[in-house]
């Protein structure tokens, strides 16, 4: 299954799971999403989400000074940013309890033409 579709539609809430566990700067985050089992995100997809969650209210951000090179931008989730995951993962609970129930349901039901 290509997941190219599905990781567009969570990458929001992911990030946002990633930063609830420790702030971190973008390289830092796309590891941590690929370690966590989404190889495919792209470091593009993952920068643009960080700007719009920002700029949507959900992380503050601050800079820290690197003395073997340039200074890096960390992200912390805020508390609307904790807010907004919250409802995410009730609506992300919901929606895997509903995908489940009908995969199971297609692996033990006849299709339509009478197989089994």
């Amino acid at each position: 299954m290509d997941t190219t579709q599905l990781l567009k539609g969570v990458l929001d809430v992911a990030v946002l799971a990633v930063l609830r566990q420790e702030d971190g700067y973008g390289y830092d985050i796309v590891r941590r999403l690929r370690d966590a089992g989404l190889g495919d995100v792209g470091d593009a997809s993952v920068y643009g989400t960080l700007r719009r969650l920002y700029a949507a209210g959900s992380l503050s951000s601050y800079v820290v000074p690197s003395d073997g090179g340039p200074h890096r931008k960390y992200y912390a989730i805020n508390p609307q940013g904790v807010k907004s995951l919250d409802a995410q993962k009730a609506s992300w609970t919901d929606f895997a309890n509903a995908m489940t129930g009908l995969l199971a349901a297609a692996r033990t039901e006849p299709n339509a033409i009478g197989e089994k």
